[in-house]
């Protein structure tokens, strides 16, 4: 599971300038994914070799709350979610009430804590940083988020703490992630796949907190199902906090290879549903659609069809993935969902001969040449495939920068229809020829 250090802290007093600092600087730190910073929450990093995700609680909008409600709100998601917790204070002001209500909520996280004096720009400033003692939580670390001060040793104390206990399994074994918005029945579903209840289920949206792997086999083969399964903690924190479903998401979605993408089939779709679906494909996993709750649904015998045409209409960026239809709460149906999800994974792991992948972007630069484009004309050299998970193919051209993106998109779907990619995604990246 990716280690994730939390930002805490009240307003004004530079958690955005921290998270945008550690996601984004040139201090040997990554850029957020693309697609991810959608929510501005939730981003990698890298310090010395060492990766790790950033959660930004100012990110969490709880609408009119409280200023109270709303910090202890942001402290229990990090408590909760969180390996190593970074309480930003300012070292301008001093340590107020607020900074002291934090504290003692931290108090209880049994986590690490690590106290950021920030505002700290100068080197004359750094006896402000004495008066945090105060707080109880240790030697206080004085930066400057504007400035980039103290960064380093920040980050040097977080990766201390960082573990490499992640689960690794054979190549053999299928990992699959369920996901979805909340409510649409994804531990149901998890339940109907292991056969068990294994995942609490509750008809309240958001019960499950974390994401957990289940290895198990089926038909002689061995998957492990992620589920963000487990029990919602103290109040209404998760029901406030729609963002914070995201970051089990995304966790989930990482250590998977194929992703469950689940749909409320009485409901139907809503934003939400495809704001899910970005994230799969941001982090370019092989997709099975799962429409569940059908028993739900009055049919007849064009209600599927109509409702497989609805759900394409929505997720035409997925088109690619299969759409099954399935009752969890009836146990109806949940064989169609392995077939689905071994096509995909196996084309998710699916190489070309350089002589085949050459061959089929040859005749389809000759049947549609690309136009002028920025005053120049595309000519493809080369093609080679370079990973998968998802199939990645590199493209040598005379300038990249001559390929309209619907000149691409055009030799994505000529790929596709000479060779089967049903399930996984494909990635098509232009190279200048040297």
């Amino acid at each position: 599971m990716p280690f994730k250090v939390a930002i805490v802290g009240r307003p004004n007093v530079g958690k955005s300038s921290l998270f945008n600092r550690l996601v984004g600087s040139r201090l040997s730190i990554t850029d957020p994914s693309a697609g991810v910073t959608r929510d501005r929450i939730y981003a990698k990093a890298e310090w010395l070799t060492r990766n790790f995700r950033v959660i930004d609680t100012g990110g969490i909008d709880l609408g009119d709350a409280p200023f109270l409600n709303q910090i202890k709100a942001q402290a229990q998601v990090a408590m909760d979610e969180a390996d190593v917790i970074i309480f930003v204070v300012d070292g301008k002001i001093g340590p107020n009430d607020a900074d002291y209500y934090i504290a003692k909520l931290l108090y209880k996280a049994e986590k690490p804590v690590i106290l950021a004096v920030n505002k700290i720009d100068d080197v004359s400033q750094i006896n402000h940083t004495y008066e945090f003692y105060a707080l109880g939580l240790g030697d206080p670390i004085a930066i400057s988020s504007h400035h980039g001060i103290g960064i380093g040793d920040l980050l040097d104390q977080v990766i201390t703490h960082i573990t490499d206990d992640d689960p690794v399994y054979e190549d053999d074994v299928i990992s699959f992630s369920i996901v979805g918005r909340p409510n649409v029945g994804k531990s149901s579903l998890t339940n109907a796949i292991l056969g068990e209840e294994r995942v609490i289920v509750s008809e309240i949206s958001g019960t499950t907190r974390d994401a957990i792997d289940t290895p198990f086999k089926k038909d002689k083969r061995s998957y492990v199902v992620i589920d963000t399964a487990g029990i919602r903690k103290r109040g209404k924190v998760y029901e406030d906090t729609d963002k914070y479903s995201v970051l089990r998401a995304l966790s989930a979605l990482e250590r998977s290879d194929v992703a469950l993408l689940v749909l409320d089939g009485e409901e139907g779709i809503i934003e939400q549903d495809q704001h899910v679906a970005g994230h799969i494909a941001d982090h370019h996993k092989a997709v099975v659609i799962v429409v569940n709750k059908w028993d739900a649904v009055e049919k007849d015998e064009r209600t599927m069809k109509k409702m497989e045409t609805k759900v394409r209409d929505h997720f035409k960026f997925l088109d690619y993935a299969q759409v099954v239809f399935v009752s969890a709460k009836h146990n109806q149906r949940i064989q169609t969902i392995f077939p689905a999800i071994n096509l995909a994974y196996e084309h998710y792991h699916k190489s070309l001969k350089t002589s085949l992948l050459n061959d089929l972007v040859h005749d389809a630069v000759a049947m549609n040449p690309p136009a002028i484009f920025n005053r120049g004309k595309a000519q493809f050299n080369y093609a080679t495939q370079v990973a998968v998970k998802p199939p990645t193919f590199i493209l040598f051209v005379n300038n990249p920068d001559f390929v309209h993106f619907s000149y691409l998109r055009y030799l994505n779907n000529q790929l596709r229809d000479a060779v089967d990619f049903t399930g996984t995604p494909i990635k098509l990246i232009l190279r200048k020829k040297a």
